[in-house]
């Protein structure tokens, strides 16, 4: 079974940084690019769940407009982790964060981490 854990959310004030992780494990044969898309989403209360960056095994990116030049997805295929540096954090990027992987065919979904951001 595959599981995606996440990390590094919290409290921050505007304009400060958070760096969340996702690490995939279990489940996971074969070289690390059996992985294909990674990504993050997030989702403020009452609001549907948006694609805030995603990152092939190859290493190209597509980041949102909405967090472009203030947040970085990077990834480790020896490790199965994608990282999302935030920097600049604004009252609106408050929501809940999760991680999502592509695998074969196959869907996966984090449990999700809060980002709060407080002026």
């Amino acid at each position: 079974q595959v599981q995606l854990v996440e990390s590094g959310g919290g409290l921050v004030q505007a304009g400060g940084s958070l760096r969340l992780s996702c690490a995939a494990s279990g489940g996971i044969f074969g070289s690390s690019f059996s992985i294909n898309t990674m990504a993050w989403y997030r989702q403020a209360p009452g609001m549907q769940r948006d694609l805030v960056a995603e990152i092939t095994s190859g290493g190209r990116t597509n980041v949102a407009d909405s967090v472009k030049g203030r947040f970085t997805i990077g990834r480790d295929n020896a490790k199965n982790t994608i990282y999302l540096q935030m920097n600049s954090l604004k009252l609106e990027d408050t929501a809940v964060y999760s991680c999502y992987a592509m695998i074969g065919t196959l869907s996966y979904w984090g449990q999700g981490t809060q980002v709060t951001v407080s002026s």
